[in-house]
C-alpha cells in the first residue's frame, strides 16, 4: 500500500510571540530622577559650593553635559529604529563616566540598567546581565527597591530568553514582591505579566491565563496602554495555543490598533506575527503571508533579532506547507542564525525541527533525524514540553519511513502525554493522526479509526482545516480498504471541499499552484475510491466522476491565468505599481544572465541564486497586491472544473483525447470521443517512470541512433505497449489529443509506434497514421475556445540569429574565412546545438538560424513579414507592441532551462549591442508572462522549450503557459537540446507544409515529420518539437 496516501504526517511549527515586559521605569520618570539626583549630588552644601566657586562650576558643567547625552539618548531611543537604538547607545555610554565622577550612584544605577535593557533590545544577552548585575548591586546599596524591583524583572527576562525558565521566575518572583512593597502597580503589572508568559511556556496555560488577566485588570487601573496592548496580545496567545483560534483573534485585534496608537513598533510587529501564525493555522496561507510581510521590517527596523527571527521562521513553514521547500529552507537557514545569535533555545530548537522536516520531506533521513534530536535536547533543556513532545513526534515519523513501526509508535506514545499535559491540542491532534495512520499500516483497522476520528474531533475543535482534510483523508482510505466504500466516498468528498475553499484563499497563482500541488494526493485517493466503486458496478457511471475529477485536479491554475489574462486585470491599475513590476522582471533577467559570466565564483553565483529567489519573493508580493486592488480581479469569476459533456465537446468525430493519470498504487487512462467513455487500468507511476526514462535516455542519444542499433525502436514499443495498448482497438488513424501526466509530459508522442502484440513487425511511428497534439487539459482548450482571439492583421514576426558576445564578427567586422579561424574562435562562433550553455560559459552563434529564418520568410508576402535578425534579435524588439500585430511569431535562437530555477529558464536573445557592450538579452519566463502576443501560433525554435518545473496536477510549469497567457492559442516547443541544422530543416519543411501545402499547424508539424522520418533521418532530429493547444484551424 502506497503510504502516502495515509501518512502525511505534520511537522512544522509556527512560533507565537508572547511580549516580556522590560523596564526602564518610563523614561520620563528616568530622567526626572536623574535631575533630582544631580540637583542634589551639587548643591548639598552652599557654603563649600561659595568656598570652592571654580569646582562648583565644574561640576555643574558635568550634569548639564550628563543630562544633555540623556535627553537627547532618550530621543533616540524613542525613535525606535535599530540606527537610532545604537546611537542612543553610544550617548548613554557617554554619560555613564559623567554620573561616577559626579558620585551618582541611582542615576548611575538607572543608567546601567537603560544600557542592559538596550542590548537585550539587540539580542546581546551576555552584554545585557552584565550590565543588569551592575544596576542591580548599586539600587541595593542605595536602598532603591524601585530600580532594584526594575533590574530583577529585567534580568528574569534575559533568563527566559536563555531558556532558564525556573531562573527566571525567581527573578520575576523578587521583583514582584518588592514592587508590591512600594506599592508600584506599573511594575507590579510588567511583572505578573512575565510570570505568566513563563507558565505559559511551561505548558501550564490556566495559570498563565489567570496571571494574564490580573496584569490586565491592573495596567487598565494605572492606564499604562503598553502594557495593556501586551496582555492582550499574550492573552491571544494563550488562546490560540489552546485551539481557540476566533477568542484569540479578537485579543490580537484588541492589542494592535493600541500599539499602532502607541507608535510601539515592538508590540505590533509581535501581534501581527502572531496574526499571520494564526492564518497560517487556518489554512488562509496567503493571509499569512501577508501579515508577517508586515512584521517583519519592523522588527528588523528595531534591530529586534528575536522578533525577526520569529517571523522568518513562521515564513519558512508557510512556504513550505505550500510546497517551496528552497524559499522554506532559506527562511529557516536565516532564523536559526539569529536564533543562535541571540542565544534563544526556543527558537532555535522550533527552527531546527523545521529544517529537519524539510530535509525529511526530500528524502534526507539521518539529516533530518539529527536535526531532530538536536531539537530534542534543547527543548528539554529549557522546559519545552510542547517542543519536546513535538520532536518525539517527528523522530518517530523517521522510524515509521525506515518501516520500524514499532519504534515509531514508542516515540509517538511518548510525546502524546506531553502534549496532553501542556493542552497543546493542534500538536496532539497531529500526534493522534500519526499513531492512527501506524496502526492502519500494521492493519489494526479499528484501533487506527479510533485514533483518527480522535484526531479529527481535535482538529476541528482547533480549526485546523489543512489537519482536517488530512484525517478525512486517512480515514477515508482505512475504508476503502474495509470496503465501506460509500462512507469513504462521504469522507473525501469532505476533505475535498475544505482544500477547494483553502484554494481559493491564496491569490497568488504562482504559490496556489504550489499549495494545489502539495494536496494532489486527495485527489488520487478520491479516484481510487470511485474506481472500486466503477469496478463492483460498471453501470453507475463512477469512471465517468472520476475522469471529472481529474480534470478537476488538473492545469487548474493555467486555467485561471487564462481568465485573468482575458479579464485584463491590470487595466487601471497605478502605473507606479506597474512599473515596480517591470523592474522586479527585468532584475531576474538580469540576474539569471549574470549567472552565465565565466569569471564568477562559486560563492558569487549562490549569492545571485538567493538574490533572484528574494526578487522572485517580491515579485509575487507585488502581483498579489496588484489583484488585491483590482477592480477586474475582483470580479472575476474563474471557469467551473468541466463536466463530461463539456469534456466531449472538446473532441470531434476525427479526434479521440487520452487523458493519463499516474497513482502510486495503480494509473488510469481515459479514452474520450464525442459519444463514447472509456478507462483502463495502467501501471503504477514507479514502474512507467522506469520504462520511460529507459526510453529517453536512448532517444536523446544522436550517437546511439546515428549507429542503427536499433535500441530507441525497442524501447518506444515497450512505451507504447504501456500507454497505448489498452487503447488499440479505438485508435483507428484518429488524431490523438493527449493528456499527460507526470513523466508521460516528457515524451514525444510522434516517435512510438503503434500498440502492437506482435513483436515482428517493422517499425513504423505513431505519425504515419495520427496527427499528434499535447494539451494541458481538456479544460484549457475548452476555455480557450471561449474566448479567440482576433486575428492579427500580418503573418509572421521573425526573431533570428542574435549576437550573443562582443567575439562576434558582426562587432569585431571580421569576416573570419573557415580556414583561419583557431578552434577557440570557432566554439565562440558557431553553436552546433541549440542548447543551454553550462554556467560560466558563453552561447555560441547559431548559424542555421539565418538560414532558417530566411526561408520562412521568403514563404509570406512581403508586406506581411517581420525580419529581426543580428543586434535587432533583443529583449527589447522582443517585448515591443508591433510583435502583436502578427498571427505566426517564429523566435530562433538558443533556449535554456534552470533544473534550479525552473521559474527562470528562457530563450537567449542577444546580449551585446553594436559596441560589444553587454545588453540584458533574457527573455525568461516572468517576462514572457507580460508579453502581449495575441497570435494564432508561436514556434520557439530554441532547445528545451517545452520544458519546466514539473508540478503535481499542473504539468510542466515554464515558457509554454507563459505564452498561453500571453494570448498564443497553439505553442510548438522542444523537449530536449536539438541539432541546429536539423532543427532549421524540420522548421521549413514545417512552414511548407503549413502555407503552401494549407494544412493546420498540427497537421504540417506531423507532415514535416514524417517527410524527415522517410528520408532516413533519426527520430533524435524530427522529434523533440511538439505541439501545445488548437488542433483546429
Amino acid at each position: 500500500m502506497n503510504q502516502k496516501w495515509r501518512l502525511l504526517l505534520w511537522k512544522y511549527c509556527s512560533l507565537r510571540k508572547s511580549i516580556g515586559l522590560g523596564l526602564l521605569t518610563g523614561f520620563v520618570a528616568l530622567f526626572s530622577v536623574v535631575n533630582v539626583m544631580m540637583g542634589s549630588s551639587v548643591g548639598a552644601s552652599q557654603q563649600e559650593v561659595l568656598v570652592q566657586g571654580e569646582e562648583e562650576r565644574s561640576l555643574d558643567s558635568i550634569s548639564q553635559e550628563a543630562q544633555r547625552l540623556l535627553l537627547e539618548g532618550t530621543q533616540l531611543y524613542q525613535q525606535g529604529t535599530k540606527e537610532s537604538v545604537q546611537k542612543a547607545l553610544q550617548k548613554w555610554e557617554k554619560a555613564l563616566p559623567l554620573l561616577r565622577k559626579l558620585g551618582n550612584k541611582p542615576g548611575e544605577a538607572i543608567v546601567l540598567t537603560a544600557l542592559a535593557k538596550v542590548y537585550d533590545d539587540l539580542g546581546e544577552n551576555q552584554k545585557a546581565l552584565l550590565f543588569y548585575y551592575q544596576s542591580l548591586s548599586l539600587s541595593r546599596e542605595v536602598e532603591d527597591k524601585k530600580i532594584e524591583a526594575t533590574t530583577l524583572n529585567n534580568i528574569g527576562l534575559v533568563y527566559n530568553d536563555l531558556g532558564e525558565k525556573q531562573k527566571a521566575l525567581d527573578y520575576f518572583n523578587q521583583s514582584l514582591d518588592l514592587s508590591r512593597q512600594v506599592g508600584d502597580k506599573a511594575i507590579e503589572t510588567a511583572n505578573l505579566n512575565n510570570i505568566g508568559a513563563v507558565y505559559n511556556d511551561l505548558g501550564e496555560k490556566q495559570k498563565a491565563l489567570k496571571l494574564y488577566n490580573q496584569s490586565l485588570e491592573l495596567s487598565r487601573q494605572v492606564e499604562d496602554k503598553k502594557v495593556e496592548a501586551y496582555t492582550l496580545n499574550n492573552i491571544g496567545a494563550i488562546y490560540d495555543d489552546l485551539g481557540e483560534k476566533q477568542k484569540a483573534l479578537e485579543f490580537y485585534n484588541q492589542s494592535l490598533p493600541v500599539s499602532k496608537q502607541l507608535g510601539d513598533k515592538k508590540g505590533e510587529a509581535t501581534t501581527l506575527n502572531n496574526i499571520g501564525a494564526i492564518y497560517n493555522d487556518l489554512g488562509e496561507k496567503q493571509k499569512a503571508l501577508e501579515f508577517y510581510n508586515k512584521s517583519l521590517p519592523l522588527s528588523k527596523q528595531l534591530g529586534d533579532k528575536k522578533g525577526e527571527a520569529t517571523t522568518l521562521n513562521g515564513i519558512g513553514a508557510v512556504y513550505n506547507d505550500l510546497g517551496e521547500k528552497q524559499k522554506a529552507q532559506d527562511y529557516f537557514n536565516q532564523s536559526l542564525e539569529l536564533s543562535r545569535q541571540i542565544e534563544n533555545k526556543a527558537v532555535e530548537a522550533t527552527t531546527l525541527n523545521n529544517i529537519g522536516a524539510v530535509y525529511n520531506d526530500l528524502g534526507e533521513k539521518q539529516k533530518a533525524r539529527e536535526l531532530y534530536n538536536q531539537s530534542l535536547e534543547l527543548s528539554r533543556q529549557i522546559g519545552d514540553k510542547a517542543g519536546e513532545g513535538n520532536a518525539l513526534n517527528n523522530i518517530g515519523l523517521i522510524y515509521n519511513d525506515l518501516g520500524e513501526k514499532q519504534k515509531a509508535l514508542e516515540c509517538l506514545k511518548e510525546s502524546l502525554p506531553l502534549l496532553t499535559q501542556v493542552e497543546d491540542k493542534l500538536r496532539e491532534a497531529r500526534t493522534r493522526h500519526n499513531m492512527g495512520a501506524i496502526y492502519g499500516d500494521l492493519g489494526e483497522k479499528q484501533q487506527a479509526l479510533e485514533f483518527l476520528n480522535k484526531s479529527l474531533t481535535l482538529r476541528r475543535q482547533v480549526e485546523d482545516k489543512e489537519g482536517e482534510a488530512i484525517t478525512l483523508n486517512s480515514i477515508a482510505r482505512i475504508k476503502l480498504e474495509n470496503g465501506q466504500l460509500n462512507e469513504a466516498l462521504t469522507d473525501i468528498k469532505q476533505a475535498i471541499e475544505i482544500i477547494e475553499n483553502l484554494r481559493t484563499q491564496v491569490i497568488s497563482q504562482e504559490l496556489r499552484t504550489s499549495f494545489f500541488a502539495e494536496w494532489q494526493f486527495i485527489y488520487q485517493n478520491y479516484i481510487y475510491i470511485l474506481m472500486e466503486l466503477h469496478r463492483q458496478n460498471p453501470n453507475a457511471n463512477h469512471h465517468i466522476t472520476a475522469l471529472e475529477i481529474s480534470e478537476r485536479a488538473r492545469a487548474r491554475s493555467l486555467i485561471e491565468l487564462l481568465a485573468e489574462a482575458n479579464a485584463d486585470i491590470r487595466k487601471d491599475i497605478d502605473p507606479e505599481l506597474l512599473q515596480q513590476e517591470r523592474q522586479l522582471i527585468q532584475r531576474i533577467g538580469a540576474k539569471t544572465q549574470a549567472l552565465h559570466t565565466s569569471t564568477l565564483s562559486n560563492d558569487e553565483r549562490e549569492k545571485i541564486k538567493t538574490e533572484i529567489r528574494n526578487t522572485q519573493i517580491q515579485l509575487q508580493q507585488l502581483e498579489t497586491e496588484i489583484k488585491n486592488i483590482s477592480p477586474r480581479y475582483a470580479n472575476l469569476k474563474y471557469p467551473d472544473p468541466l463536466t463530461i459533456s463539456q469534456i466531449q465537446e472538446v473532441v470531434d468525430k476525427d479526434t479521440i483525447l487520452l487523458s493519463y493519470w499516474l497513482g502510486g498504487d495503480r494509473s488510469y487512462l481515459w479514452a474520450v470521443t464525442p459519444d463514447s467513455v472509456t478507462v483502463h487500468e495502467l501501471p503504477k507511476a514507479e514502474d512507467i517512470a522506469t520504462t520511460i526514462e529507459e526510453f529517453l535516455k536512448y532517444l536523446k542519444d544522436r550517437a546511439e541512433q546515428d549507429a542503427g542499433t536499433g535500441s530507441v525502436e525497442i524501447k518506444a514499443a515497450k512505451v507504447s505497449e504501456m500507454l497505448l495498448l489498452p487503447v488499440a482497438d479505438q485508435l483507428k488513424n484518429k488524431r490523438l489529443a493527449i493528456v499527460s501526466d507526470g513523466i508521460i509530459q516528457y515524451i514525444p508522442f510522434s516517435v512510438l509506434p503503434p500498440p502492437q502484440t506482435n513483436p515482428d513487425l517493422p517499425y513504423q511511428p505513431l505519425i504515419v497514421n495520427h496527427e499528434i497534439v499535447n494539451l494541458p487539459s481538456a479544460s484549457t482548450i475548452y476555455n480557450q475556445r471561449k474566448y479567440p482571439n482576433q486575428p492579427a492583421p500580418k503573418t509572421i514576426a521573425v526573431m533570428a540569429d542574435p549576437v550573443f558576445n562582443a567575439d562576434d564578427e558582426r562587432v569585431t567586422n571580421k569576416n573570419i574565412s573557415q580556414d583561419d579561424t583557431t578552434e577557440q574562435e570557432l566554439k565562440i562562433t558557431v553553436s552546433l546545438t541549440r542548447g543551454t550553455a553550462l554556467e560560466g560559459q558563453e552561447w555560441g552563434r547559431l548559424k542555421y538560424t539565418r538560414q532558417e529564418a530566411d526561408q520562412i520568410l521568403a514563404l509570406a508576402p512581403d508586406n506581411q513579414k517581420m525580419q529581426v535578425y543580428d543586434f535587432a534579435a533583443n529583449l527589447k524588439n522582443a517585448q515591443a507592441s508591433e510583435i502583436s500585430e502578427y498571427r505566426v511569431v517564429h523566435l530562433a535562437t538558443h533556449g535554456f532551462f534552470n533544473d534550479e530555477l525552473p521559474e527562470n529558464s528562457g530563450i537567449v536573445l542577444s546580449l551585446v549591442n553594436k559596441q560589444g557592450k553587454e545588453v540584458e538579452g533574457y527573455l525568461t519566463t516572468p517576462n514572457v508572462f507580460n508579453l502581449n502576443l495575441p497570435a494564432e501560433l508561436i514556434v520557439l525554435s530554441a532547445c528545451e522549450t517545452g520544458l519546466g518545473k514539473n508540478v503535481s496536477g499542473e504539468g510542466l510549469v515554464g515558457l509554454t503557459r507563459g505564452l498561453m497567457y500571453a494570448g498564443g492559442e497553439r505553442v510548438m516547443v522542444s523537449l530536449w537540446t536539438v541539432n541546429d541544422e536539423g532543427t532549421s530543416e524540420l522548421m521549413v519543411k514545417f512552414y511548407q507544409k503549413m502555407w503552401e501545402e494549407k494544412l493546420s499547424p498540427a497537421a504540417a508539424l506531423r507532415a514535416a515529420q514524417l517527410e524527415m522520418w522517410n528520408d532516413g533521418e533519426v527520430a533524435f532530429l524530427w522529434s523533440p518539437f511538439v505541439l501545445q493547444g488548437e488542433w483546429r484551424d
